[in-house]
């Protein structure tokens, strides 16, 4: 007889790569990234059933949305195959009604759990996905009992996200919560960094699955293990364990996961960031967002095409990015409050991110960006800002001192804030600029008390 399963819940952090865009797909170079406090929250429990009744189902809901309800059988398949899911009462025709990082994400978690406890039945159970406001950039609802969480009272699909990494911060935390409830703490714990270990490289596989491609997994990395100098792993890594279904997954995947035979080449350093006690991250959000796919695409084109052009830049760029975070870590070691070398820091893997932008043409830092981080850089307290990640047009970074006038002043300047008559935008339309309420967050993924999610879990 199993043991009766309680309720478990898992958070992970979103994540901004402050320093490091491009290069960061390359294991030649490293990313500088910082976990938010923005969290993507994953609660699971056990699913009520008749008595005498036996379900193989999982229901997941994101009670924050509308119709944002998925529910899944799923069976154990021959040959090794691991644990297949099928989404039920979908209608084939609306491809919006699936959720591809979940379900991969489900597939992958019980394929795991079923080889590392054969012959135990997984029970049914309802999960819900749970999102701090920040990742969403449009109006949203109280609840009636004022809880932390909103409603954001549209479909899913039609949400603006602010490109916090959601989909990373998801099938974390949704595969930690699936280990947590299901597997006993001997075989995995959260607060271990074998259990930690573990998470990263299942949620690596099954993102990387989920979205098609073998990405850096610097978004994943940080919603394990918070802010991190990140290098990436060897994209063969997770190339030969094949699909759920297929001969063996369960067996691959298993080794690929404990690391039995497979070694993972990436690198993870948390002492080599650090944001300094005086200063603090800002997040602003432009409503409009890039298509990092394409902008990637274009650069990596542009670096194939003019391979000394672009060697020059990415590996001076590379040192400009170590000078940034040698700096951030002295200045938190001695405490000192003189920025002025960090303003430079910053000011100077502007200048060749804009000089990469010219040679690649690509708006990785666009004019009308440089335009709001300029105007944000004047504003005293400012020490400066980024386009982070892959650039374009999603929200910005700035590092600024941590105090209440500085953030007065920069929700003022955003209000105000237009771009400049003669710009040529494009096919852009620049939006509303808003102050993000998140900063840095040197935490990764972490077990949350189940009981705080009140009416998002209750009746949903």
């Amino acid at each position: 007889m199993a043991a009766a399963l309680s309720r478990k819940a898992v958070s992970a952090p979103g994540k901004v790569l402050l320093a490091g865009g491009y290069l960061v797909l390359d294991r030649e170079h490293t990313g500088l990234v910082f976990g938010l406090d923005a969290r993507i929250h994953v609660h699971i429990e056990p699913l009520q059933t008749s008595q005498g009744v036996v379900l193989s189902e999982i229901i997941v809901k994101s009670p924050q949305f509308l119709n944002a309800n998925w529910e899944y059988g799923y069976r154990l398949t021959e040959g090794e195959g691991g644990i297949a899911v099928t989404q039920l009462r979908v209608s084939v025709d609306d491809p919006l009604l699936r959720n591809p990082f979940v379900e991969t994400a489900l597939s992958y978690a019980l394929t795991y759990i079923s080889t590392s406890l054969p012959h135990h039945l997984i029970q049914p159970a309802s999960i819900s996905i749970i999102a701090d406001t920040d990742y969403y950039s449009q109006p949203a609802k109280r609840s009636a009992s004022n809880s932390r969480f909103l409603n954001f009272d549209v479909p899913l699909w039609d949400a603006h996200k602010t490109g916090l990494g959601s989909s990373a911060a998801l099938v974390t935390a949704f595969t930690g919560a699936l280990l947590a409830h299901y597997l006993p703490k001997s075989r995995f714990d959260l607060t271990t960094d074998t259990g930690r270990q573990r998470l990263h490289n299942l949620s690596q596989a099954a993102h990387c699955a989920a979205q098609g491609k073998v990405g850096s997994g610097f978004d994943v990395a940080s919603a394990v293990y918070g802010s991190c100098l990140y290098k990436r792993f060897s994209p063969s890594i997770l190339q030969s364990h094949g699909e759920p279904g297929t001969p063996l997954f369960s067996k691959k995947l298993k080794a690929l996961v404990d690391e039995n035979g497979v070694k993972w080449d990436t690198e993870i350093v948390k002492s080599a960031v650090d944001i300094p006690k005086g200063l603090r991250l800002v997040m602003c959000d432009v409503d409009c967002g890039s298509k990092t796919p394409g902008m990637v695409k274009k650069v990596l084109q542009w670096r194939k095409e003019k391979p000394e052009e672009a060697e020059k830049i990415w590996s001076e760029l590379q040192k400009r990015n170590d000078g940034l975070a040698a700096e951030l870590v002295r200045l938190s070691k001695s405490n000192s409050t003189e920025y002025s070398e960090l303003r430079e820091c910053i000011a100077r893997i502007r200048a060749l991110i804009r000089e990469m932008s010219e040679a690649s043409g690509v708006p990785i830092e666009p004019e009308e960006q440089t335009q709001l981080l300029d105007t944000c850089s004047k504003i005293p307290g400012v020490v400066g800002g980024v386009v982070p990640g892959a650039g374009g047009y999603d929200a910005v970074s700035l590092l600024v001192e941590n105090k209440p006038d500085v953030i007065e002043s920069i929700k003022k300047a955003l209000a105000d804030w237009k771009v400049n008559e003669g710009v040529d935008t494009g096919a852009v339309t620049i939006g509303k600029v808003s102050m993000l309420g998140v900063r840095e967050e040197m935490e990764g993924v972490r077990l949350e008390d189940p009981t705080m999610y009140g009416e998002w879990v209750e009746g949903h």
